[in-house]
């Protein structure tokens, strides 16, 4: 049975451990995991200037590849939302039924998927009231989980927020 994969989404000015802690968790736990961006081989860089490259173009990305998508935050999200081809598999996952995650400001880009209707979320205080507005009950809790979507705050919450990750993609 092949390795479950794993999309976690960059672009520049990316909050260095919201991408790196959970790429290195996920590939300890034997996931694959792509680090998928607007364009691919190309280089971001976080807010503190560590290098991203990324693996491959959200365009070129296929959501049935995918077993879930990790948002992380800092000001990348805001970048993201710009970008038509990131959108469109940001939705493709949210409408194949994928597990999706997001963290901090990573909640940015799902603000624009429609998957917050209905559903409890959190996220870092600063965007709360964006996520509440694309119809998410805002609870802040250090890991909110609300069937496929699974949610944190900042960075202090990246051992929950990961492990809650891993209990669903091995169930």
């Amino acid at each position: 049975m092949p390795a479950k994969k794993i999309a976690i989404m960059v672009d520049e000015m990316y909050q260095t451990l919201e991408a790196w802690f959970p790429y290195y968790r996920f590939r300890e736990a034997g996931f694959d995991v792509d680090f998928v961006a607007a364009e691919a081989k190309k280089e971001y860089h976080s807010k503190k200037g560590y290098p991203c490259l990324s693996d491959i173009a959200a365009n070129d990305a296929d959501a049935g590849d995918y077993d879930c998508m990790v948002v992380p935050g800092g000001f990348a999200p805001d970048f993201m939302r710009r970008s038509p081809d990131v959108i469109k598999f940001a939705n493709d996952m949210v409408n194949a039924g994928k597990l999706i995650a997001a963290i901090c400001h990573g909640g940015w880009l799902l603000c624009s998927t429609g998957i917050y209707k209905g559903k409890k979320a959190t996220c870092f205080m600063a965007i709360k009231d964006d996520i509440k507005n694309a119809g998410a009950e805002y609870v802040d809790a250090e890991c909110v989980v609300d069937g496929n979507l699974i949610t944190s705050r900042k960075p202090d919450d990246l051992p929950a927020f990961c492990t809650e990750i891993l209990r669903a993609l091995k169930a």
